[in-house]
């Protein structure tokens, strides 16, 4: 198995193979709308637009398994991601991140973790980048600021 492998529900309900990622860079990320990191969005969506011609993608995923951090329906996740902040990179339906009823794309990243805090995704904004051949090359940690993440992004669209 491979990240091209698997596929993900967008928020427009129709199935998003992660091959039609193939040969870009990538950051996967869970999101959520009412999280202590949620003013992330604007700096993903930022470098999203800065690099997206280059060949790069912000894929989110917004996710409750945090302190119901991300409580919306479907509907209120387009109204709160799309319409409100202006996010206009891809966006997938709610997932788990660990556990039994984690999404396998997130099981395979996180089997993927070349870090040494690799296992289960401890918060939402953990940000996952991927190389233009769909390998891990780096985990960020919430904490980590998507423009902190410039230098490896830039390093990988050369």
């Amino acid at each position: 198995m491979n990240f091209y492998d698997f596929s993900a529900r967008g928020l427009n309900e129709h199935e998003v193979k992660m091959e039609e990622y193939k040969g870009k860079v990538v950051i996967v990320v869970n999101i959520a709308s009412k999280c202590g990191f949620t003013s992330q969005l604007k700096e993903l969506e930022e470098i999203y637009n800065e690099y997206k011609d280059r060949g790069f993608v912000v894929l989110g995923f917004p996710c409750a398994q945090f302190t119901a951090d991300e409580p919306q329906d479907k509907e209120e996740l387009v109204e709160f991601y799309v319409n409100s902040s202006g996010i206009t990179f891809p966006l997938f339906e709610k997932a788990d991140v660990n556990g039994k009823t984690a999404h396998p794309l997130f099981k395979y990243l996180k089997s993927q973790d070349p870090e040494y805090f690799a296992g289960e995704i401890k918060w939402n904004f953990t940000k996952y980048l991927l190389n233009t051949e769909g390998k891990v090359v780096k985990k960020f940690a919430p904490t980590v600021l998507p423009s902190n993440m410039k230098k490896e992004i830039e390093g990988l669209l050369k």
